[in-house]
């Protein structure tokens, strides 16, 4: 699972459906010791679907504020934080601070945010769709003027929806010239554009393999307008995990986070260590290169020691 890997894979959890910090740490320790590249969280405030959500939501950034001081070796990040959320100065702040605290292993994740509902159950304002938009594409930008503003320097920034005056731009981050920068999601015109503009990675999550390869495809066009190299943007997908080495224990896994197997065979990482391995080699194939594996059972450590035995050797 080193850099050296053709695909590597991450862990990414959805604590919002039920998860304390300690949960959380917990399977960020095992992934660590475990070899995966990095641990990924969601960045939301409202749980989704039949769950209780209990004991209630973690926040994001406390949360990899927290787990940069208690893991040494293992990458953090959202996966994606919405800008409706934070401010984008002091959401600047949190994030230069926590890669200061991990000792430069924060991958930052931009997006406009979706969830109608956590915004009203907490008081959020929720733009419409092109707004929400126009706030990414200036907060992307900010961040970037911001890191690359000499120290004693100061900078003004003016977006469509953002203005900052006389910033100061600290602190840096420990990574130079800022952490990588990830944008995702299904859009087909601003996202890929935004993408071409602005990011190190690209992620497609929860799709099947054609729709993850369309979308790489407007990226490369979307980076051709801008006269930058593709290359230089590391393709990614998010994809459910259930694997287990026998169709008991498959099963077993499905039931526990309310799936069904074959769904999951056609749109995740689904079924034995080999099928699983097979699953992901069919989206290495269209440009691939980081898996983002959601464990949505946080309480089964079995299962990240399962795919790091037996399907990160086959990959």
């Amino acid at each position: 699972m080193s850099s050296e890997s053709t695909v590597s894979l991450r862990v990414f959890v959805e604590p919002q459906q039920g998860a304390t910090y300690a949960d959380q740490l917990a399977v960020a320790r095992a992934a660590e010791d475990l070899g995966y590249e990095a641990f990924f969280r969601s960045d939301h405030y409202l749980k989704m679907g039949d769950v209780s959500g209990l004991p209630g939501p973690t926040d994001a950034w406390l949360t990899l504020a927290g787990l940069a001081r208690e893991t040494s070796r293992i990458r953090l990040g959202t996966l994606l934080t919405s800008v409706t959320f934070r401010h984008p100065g002091p959401l600047a702040i949190s994030m230069s601070q926590v890669d200061h605290m991990s000792g430069g292993r924060l991958d930052i994740g931009l997006g406009a945010g979706w969830y109608a509902d956590e915004h009203t159950a907490y008081g959020i304002p929720f733009p419409p769709l092109g707004e929400r938009f126009d706030l990414l594409e200036d907060t992307l930008g900010a961040l970037r003027e911001l890191w690359d503003t000499p120290e004693g320097e100061t900078v003004t920034v003016r977006g469509k929806r953002l203005a900052m005056v006389d910033s100061p731009g600290l602190p840096k981050p420990v990574q130079r010239p800022r952490p990588p920068m990830i944008i995702g999601g299904h859009g087909t015109r601003r996202t890929p554009d935004l993408a071409a503009r602005f990011a190190d990675e690209f992620n497609v999550p929860f799709a099947d393999v054609d729709t993850v390869a369309a979308q790489y495809r407007r990226v490369d066009e979307a980076c051709a307008t801008h006269g930058r190299d593709p290359r230089e943007i590391v393709r990614s997908a998010a994809l459910v995990l259930c694997c287990g080495r026998n169709p008991a224990e498959i099963a077993r896994r499905a039931d526990a986070i309310g799936r069904d197997v074959d769904e999951l065979r056609a749109n995740g990482a689904a079924g034995t260590p080999a099928e699983v391995a097979d699953a992901i080699g069919r989206y290495a194939a269209v440009g691939t290169r980081r898996v983002y594996l959601q464990v949505l059972d946080m309480s089964d450590l079995d299962h990240l020691e399962l795919v790091a035995s037996e399907v990160a050797r086959q990959l």
